[in-house]
């Protein structure tokens, strides 16, 4: 079949998005209930005049709790996505667009700001959207250059998009010669490729009521409003341009919603045509534009209306470069579930409740007065009483009688219960709460930790799940970040990253390469995943410890990741300050150098066995030196205790001679006494038996008497013989007190005797 022409072609896409505008603007006005219910406007209870107006902000103030923690869970560290490598030869080439499209383009595109808003979006109006294209515009630059040779004139003069405004040439003198010089004025064509994101705003995104998903719609696009000297800017022809219809010219379907984000200028006079508004549409449709059979993936531009005319290009395109963004998705649909629509029925009772309780409030701090007229002369002052302003009633009329008030029971307290219930209602629905957000809810104050963990965990729960639904759908995003930077960056671009200037050439990148978005930092899993990172780092190091650094299970790469995640964790934004990622050379050289050494572990336990030796050495030779000491006090002491036992010896030895000899002596000493007292008996027998024989021949008293003349008496002689034997008495006694001295033999040292010792004469 032959190509559709472009009259055809404009038709199906003006029917097509005929249909998406209707689908449009029939949810447009749920969008602006939840923008309302957001704003606390809720036009739809129109509060009535003298009751209370007060709202509850139950929408503002759950998305205020959730955005933050999602965000931070998204967007907290500057690895935001990594890219998988696909095939083998997408190691290295994974590791630079990671880095390239985290910490350059999606930067330098806006994307931080652009993923908020699609979450917002996608929790207040169901559903968010982004949208990434290359945008290639054209700008004039002047420059004025002095001084130039001839050479540096012909060249700049030469460059492509160059044009001339002014050129002088003048005469100069350098060193001994005479030179021409010239100054320069010039303008110059800049043509620059930037990658772009955007969050597009509900009221501005077309797609089919038929899609189950962006990918799959028969159209996909953007409709908003262009200034015409931006799309002269574009590259458009400023005849075409100036020739289109304005926007609202044929408009009848404006909505609340759009007017809503546009502040433009009613007095057309005063707005020159360059800066008059058309419509623009910038479209991905499925048409059988070829004739064979098959709808193809084009992208279509229309600007000013849809008709033939108004077709600026029409051209294959490869991709829908859309993303939904959704919180909480519904199976089979490709709207998701916000938080404003589970939130608004409570936020509708809560607002009733409220306003309710506040004037209950109001009626009991100012009572319905009833005043009798003909009792009080001026009954204003009660009707409308002021400070100090007196009530004045007749004569004789009793006040109580002619004023009183109407009391409306108080029931305020009946509202807060039933408001603390929706509130539970709301968290239930939604999953959002204090910890989810992060904080810790004073009622969890008198709960148990295993409970506390278990709200939390709850909150925390439905909470990852959005972030993971998200996270899906950033995937799409990011994956068309990476294929437009491979398709529009045709050259290589040096940039500084991590403090070097690093040259980057996406051109022999793998577009196909799939895009995993970080998760897992949010509101409550930074303990946890700061404990599992460190039971995962213990795990390395005792890889580490038991294989060495080149083994199979932990490489380095690997270890700086762990230590990475582990600073992310803590809160930290990136971990180059802190880490250095590694070089493979680098590791390559280090592990060759390892090789070639001893292991250090084993360094490790040889020195461990030697410091065992050397501390048992010591010990042996401590012990061995202490036994030797102790033998020697023992010899010492036994040497002491022979000594001792000796001198013992020999000192009982010398008492037990001493008493030996003293008893001869006292012995030989009694012996001689007797023997000497029988003498002296003897002898005193013999004289008895003479006197008695003389005293008998004589006839005489028996009494011996010796005179002068030799005669011997009896008295006389036995006084004699017994003072003799008392002197010898002494004499013994004498000897046997004075003291005395050990004798030994000269050559045997032994005992043979004892001697006396004749005490010193004192001169």
């Amino acid at each position: 079949m032959a190509e559709m022409d472009k009259t055809r072609l404009a038709s199906i896409v003006a029917a097509l998005v005929k249909d998406s505008e209707k689908f449009r603007e029939d949810r447009s006005a749920d969008r602006q209930r939840a923008v309302e219910y957001y704003d606390g406007t809720m036009s739809d209870i129109p509060h009535v005049q003298g009751r209370s107006a007060v709202v509850t902000r139950d929408v503002r103030s759950s998305i205020k709790k959730v955005l933050p923690s999602i965000t931070r869970t998204i967007l907290g560290n500057d690895t935001v996505v990594r890219y998988e490598p696909v095939n083998q030869d997408d190691e290295e080439s994974s590791k630079q667009a990671t880095d390239y499209i985290n910490l350059i383009v999606f930067p330098e595109s806006g994307g931080y700001a652009v993923v908020r808003n699609a979450i917002f979006d996608a929790l207040l109006n169901k559903n968010g959207v982004i949208k990434w294209w290359c945008e290639e515009k054209t700008d004039i630059k002047a420059s004025y250059h002095t001084g130039l040779d001839d050479m540096e004139h012909s060249v700049l003069v030469g460059e492509k998009d160059v044009t001339v405004l002014e050129h002088t040439e003048r005469q100069e003198n350098i060193g001994e010669q005479i030179v021409t010089v010239h100054d320069v004025r010039i303008i110059r064509r800049v043509t620059e490729k930037q990658i772009k994101l955007a969050a597009i705003p509900p009221e501005e995104f077309l797609v089919h009521p038929d899609a189950l998903c962006v990918d799959e719609s028969p159209i996909v696009g953007h409709n908003w409003k262009l200034r015409r000297t931006d799309l002269v800017a574009m590259g458009y022809k400023r005849e075409l341009v100036w020739s289109f219809a304005k926007a609202g010219s044929n408009d009848t379907e404006g909505t609340a919603e759009k007017e809503s984000r546009r502040n433009t200028v009613d007095e057309q006079d005063e707005l020159e045509i360059a800066l008059e508004e058309v419509d623009f549409y910038d479209l991905c449709v499925r048409v059988d534009f070829d004739g064979d059979g098959i709808a193809e993936l084009r992208r279509v531009v229309f600007a000013g209306g849809l008709g033939e005319k108004n077709l600026l290009e029409n051209e294959y395109w490869d991709e829908v470069n859309y993303a939904d963004i959704i919180a909480e998705a519904r199976p089979h649909q490709r709207e998701g579930q916000s938080v404003a629509e589970d939130l608004i029925p409570i936020q509708r009772i809560k607002t009733v409740l409220l306003r309710q309780t506040m004037d209950n409030l109001y009626w009991q701090n100012m009572p319905q007065p009833i005043v009798q007229d003909d009792m009080i002369i001026n009954a204003e002052a009660v009707l409308n009483p002021s400070f100090g302003k007196p009530i004045r009633v007749k004569a004789g009329v009793n006040v109580n009688d002619a004023i009183g008030y109407n009391r409306v029971p108080f029931m305020a307290d009946k509202s807060y219960a039933m408001m603390e219930y929706l509130d539970g209602q709301a968290s239930d629905t939604t999953g959002i709460n204090d910890a989810s957000s992060g904080l810790a809810p004073d009622a969890l104050q008198n709960m148990t930790a295993k409970a506390t963990a278990l709200l939390e965990q709850g909150g925390i729960g439905q909470i990852e799940l959005m972030v993971r639904t998200i996270a899906e759908g950033l995937k799409r995003v990011f994956r068309g970040l990476l294929r437009l930077t491979i398709q529009h960056q045709d050259k290589p671009r040096m940039v500084k990253l991590r403090n070097q200037w690093v040259t980057f050439d996406p051109r022999a990148w793998n577009a196909g390469m799939d895009a995993t978005v970080n998760t897992g930092l949010g509101a409550g899993t930074r303990e946890r995943d700061m404990m599992v990172m460190g039971q995962v780092i213990g795990l390395q190091e005792k890889a580490f410890a038991a294989f060495g650094p080149d083994n199979p299970f932990v490489k380095p790469d690997n270890f700086y990741n762990a230590a990475a995640k582990m600073l992310e964790a803590a809160g930290l934004r990136s971990a180059e300050p802190y880490l250095t990622q590694p070089d493979p050379q680098e590791v390559a050289a280090q592990l060759e150098k390892l090789r070639n050494k001893p292991n250090p572990e084993q360094m490790k336990i040889q020195a461990q066995m030697q410091l065992e030796q050397a501390k048992m050495t010591a010990n042996r030779d401590k012990e061995m030196a202490q036994m030797q000491a102790d033998a020697h006090i023992k010899n010492i002491e036994l040497e002491k205790e022979s000594i001792g036992r000796r001198e013992q010896l020999e000192a009982d030895a010398t008492r037990e001679a001493m008493k030996i000899e003293f008893e001869r002596e006292k012995l030989s000493s009694t012996e001689r006494l007797k023997m000497y007292e029988l003498q002296q008996q003897r002898d005193l027998k013999i004289l008895e038996m003479n006197a008695a024989a003389m005293a008998k021949s004589t006839g005489e008293d028996e009494s011996v008497q010796i005179g002068e003349d030799g005669a011997v008496s009896k008295q006389s002689l036995l006084a004699d013989a017994i003072g003799n034997l008392s002197m010898l008495i002494q004499q013994m006694a004498v000897q046997s007190n004075q003291p005395k001295r050990i004798v030994r033999d000269p050559m045997t040292n032994e005992v043979i005797g004892f001697e006396s010792i004749q005490p010193e004469v004192m001169s």
